[in-house]
């Protein structure tokens, strides 16, 4: 039932990796002992501390509140997607669904996010076996292009660790994959229910037993969506082929994509006890395909001097098609297609390649008779896009959908080229000290280079632009471990950020641009600089029980955010601007115990992320702005969209061998919506909210599964985003478009998903 429709060039490369290996091959066999291989193993032991696999460093000698999720993990519970599953579970993260698509939310873990949408700020790097993922135009993550059966552990590294390179302020995500060694057999798993939801997923793994090893994955999902406009159709494929012995370990991977994703936009308050399912205006389409090659090798010269290497080779494109209201639309006067339209579809095209590499030298030996290990390494992340954005006129329908006039076309508003260089000079060094104490040094000096070029039909000179940042960014971190049981540690680090190719593009206040983009002549932004220090302490209770805390603070040094434009009352019209100084610091507490057939989980985290420069912020729709629509954001102010609690609850019961339940009860507290940036509006906060969600398992025989699952069972209500905005549509106005400006100012929240059953059945060969 996978389809490779959309990816003609990769139907012959699936037909003969599947000629290539016959199921009689998929007798399980124990991997050579390449310690290189560690991080693919389905329980991990050691955290990868550098951007590239390689050995590892244990656990007890991290100076950092880590986090590790393996594959057992996530067959358990059997979400949606990858990013569903970090909303329930790790420490500190949470989501919000601004494009009301499941496949489509901001994850933000401390503070600090990793989005598909372009014009969201990016604060957090996520690898997927040692490459940067965060695309080259915008440092955007695409949570729909990760398949979750191809995942054998993701590692949750927080601070600005500065060996992950750009992006990591306040965390890196790190993905690995499996091997066909560590998971071998054969697997075929499907599911319906609630929202015409259907899916069909398939593993195949195996091994010669010797040195040469698969692994092969494909996922399609479709659905019709909970709302009245937000299907999604998502296909993925992984596959890994890999040769290794006892000193040298050689993969390549190739992941495809080809998906539709649609979303409903925040809806105004005054229609959700109407109809929460209702779309605002539709459509909002984002399609994704991505091709994606990566080679990477490892080589131990002795049993102490690991040398490793990747290259890669990732080709993505997004086309978005929404509907807008035109600016320049004047209610009083007549419709007229070429001059007077009220309505726009915009599309944005985003083609771009991105290739690079790494190499990493790792030395683990001792200095003296102390253990030491020593790891330096060089990374080049190369990319091009072509960035093109067209409009078309065209007018509102009874529904709020758009209708183009009969003879519009799309016409060419931006054709703009972009390209980028960064490259990355990086080391850490673990020492014990003694027994019980060990230091960790790390830094790595960052390059970035970013080259605008205008396309279009109406040159101007003064788009193009070469701009360079670099930095050398230290880390500190010392490690306590006075039993076996318990480590305390403390850290400093730092990090950077370097404005992105659309954010560059896209600066000046006297020509707002539109998201995606419209790119128009603009003045240089400061790279963003994260310091941060945490202090901390885990340890185990007894065999059955562990726990962690952590306290941290992350400062940042001229950070980038969106402003709307004072030229036009549009939301989404606007420009980039360095805003000063921000700081997230907050609290994280976890621990799980095991008694009788009972596995519980609790993890609580608090963060106040606040403003530290005071800055002026058009913000006509917000009830404290002047008469100008400007609103003073001061130093102490709540950054928008963050929640200052969070508390997630995991119960795992097994009944028997044959069946078991969990659950899940996540709670957020209440956010501010954006565009109360100075916390002063009459609206108040998008309430917090509680939810509770189920699964459970039961196995007919070793090989077959049947397994189901509730979400948001008790049917909760819930938005987790909101942002002030014109409702063009009033209730008060029988929903008929008034014009810009002429509507009713309103908080538009977004909503969280309904309650929805789903059973599914598993069979392993």
């Amino acid at each position: 039932m996978f389809s490779f429709k959309g990816l003609p060039a990769l139907r012959p490369l699936a037909l003969a990796i599947a000629t290539m290996f016959p199921v009689a091959n998929l007798m399980a066999a124990d991997a050579p002992d390449n310690r290189a291989e560690v991080l693919e193993l389905p329980t991990v032991e050691v955290i990868g501390t550098t951007p590239l696999p390689g050995i590892g460093t244990a656990v007890k000698d991290v100076p950092a509140n880590v986090q590790v999720f393996t594959s057992k993990d996530f067959a358990k519970q059997k979400h949606t997607d990858v990013s569903e599953y970090l909303e329930q579970n790790p420490t500190s993260i949470t989501v919000n669904a601004a494009q009301g698509n499941p496949f489509q939310v901001d994850v933000n873990f401390r503070g600090f996010t990793a989005s598909p949408l372009l014009g969201t700020p990016q604060g957090l790097s996520v690898f997927q076996d040692g490459v940067r993922i965060n695309e080259p135009f915008g440092d955007a993550v695409n949570w729909d292009l990760i398949p979750q059966s191809a995942i054998s552990s993701i590692q949750v590294i927080p601070g600005s660790n500065p060996v992950f390179g750009l992006n990591t302020l306040g965390g890196a995500l790190s993905v690995y994959t499996k091997s066909g060694f560590q998971y071998p057999g054969a697997a075929i798993e499907a599911l319906f229910g609630s929202f015409r939801r259907k899916q069909i997923q398939f593993e195949l793994g195996g091994n010669n037993g010797k040195n040469f090893d698969y692994f092969l994955t494909g996922n399609f999902f479709d659905e019709k969506g909970w709302g009245d406009h937000n299907p999604s159709r998502v296909k993925q494929f992984f596959a890994k082929v890999g040769w290794q012995n006892d000193n040298t370990d050689f993969d390549v991977s190739l992941s495809a994509a080809d998906n539709r994703l649609e979303g409903m936009q925040s809806l105004p308050k005054s229609y959700i006890s109407e109809n929460y399912k209702q779309a605002y205006t539709f459509p909002d389409v984002n399609e994704n395909k991505l091709t994606f090659l990566n080679a990477k090798a490892s080589h131990f010269f002795t049993e102490e001097l690991l040398l490793g290497g990747n290259f890669y080779f990732r080709k993505f494109k997004n086309t978005n098609t929404s509907s807008n209201q035109s600016d320049e639309f004047d209610i009083s006067l007549p419709i007229d297609d070429d001059d007077n339209f009220p309505a726009l579809n915009d599309r944005s095209v985003i083609d771009q390649d991105s290739y690079g590499g790494s190499i990493q030298l790792t030395l683990d030996n001792k200095i003296g008779a102390r253990k030491n290990q020593l790891t330096v390494g060089a990374s080049a992340d190369l990319g091009k896009a072509n960035f093109q954005q067209l409009e078309q006129a065209a007018d509102w329908t009874a529904d709020r959908s758009i209708i183009p006039f009969p003879d519009a076309a799309f016409e060419s508003v931006t054709n703009a080229d972009t390209k980028n260089a960064y490259y990355g000079l990086y080391f850490t060094d673990t020492f014990q000290l003694s027994e019980q104490w060990g230091m960790t040094f790390s830094g790595r000096y960052n390059r970035a280079q970013v080259k605008i070029s205008n396309k279009g039909d109406a040159l101007d000179d003064r788009l193009n632009g070469d701009h360079t940042f670099s930095r050398f960014n230290p880390a500190i971190g010392v490690n306590f471990n006075p039993s076996p049981k318990l480590t305390a540690y403390a850290n400093y680090n730092e990090g950077m950020r370097a404005p992105t190719p659309m954010e560059l593009t896209c600066a000046d206040p006297e020509a707002p641009c539109k998201l995606p983009n419209s790119f128009h002549a603009d003045p240089p932004l400061k790279k963003v600089v994260s310091k941060t220090i945490e202090l901390g302490a885990r340890g185990k209770i007894g065999e059955a029980s562990s726990w962690n805390a952590a306290i941290y603070r992350t400062d940042l040094k001229d950070d980038i955010q969106f402003i709307s434009s004072n030229l036009t009352t549009a939301t989404n019209l606007g420009y980039f601007q360095n805003v000063g100084n921000t700081r997230r610091e907050g609290l994280e507490l976890g621990g799980t115990t095991k008694f009788s057939n009972f596995t519980f989980s609790a993890r609580y985290a608090y963060l106040k992320a606040t403003y530290q420069s005071s800055f002026i912020v058009f913000s006509p729709f917000n009830s404290s702005a002047d008469a100008d629509g400007n609103i003073q954001v001061s130093s102490g102010n709540r950054i928008p969209g963050m929640p200052e609690h969070n508390f997630k609850i995991r119960l795992d019961y097994d009944w028997n061998e044959t069946f078991s339940i969990g659950t899940n009860l996540l709670y957020a507290a209440g956010v501010f919506a954006r565009g109360d940036e100075n916390n002063q509006d009459k609206n108040g906060k998008v309430p917090g909210y509680a939810v509770l969600n189920l699964d459970s398992r039961y196995n007919i025989s070793k090989k077959f599964q049947i397994f189901g699952r509730v979400n948001n069972l008790f049917d909760k209500r819930y938005a987790n985003f909101g942002i002030l905005g014109e409702n063009l549509f009033p209730q008060s106005n029988g929903k008929v478009f008034t014009g810009g400006g002429n509507g009713e100012t309103e908080q538009f929240q977004s909503l969280g998903s309904p309650r929805g059953f789903w059973i599914g059945a598993r069979y392993e060969i």
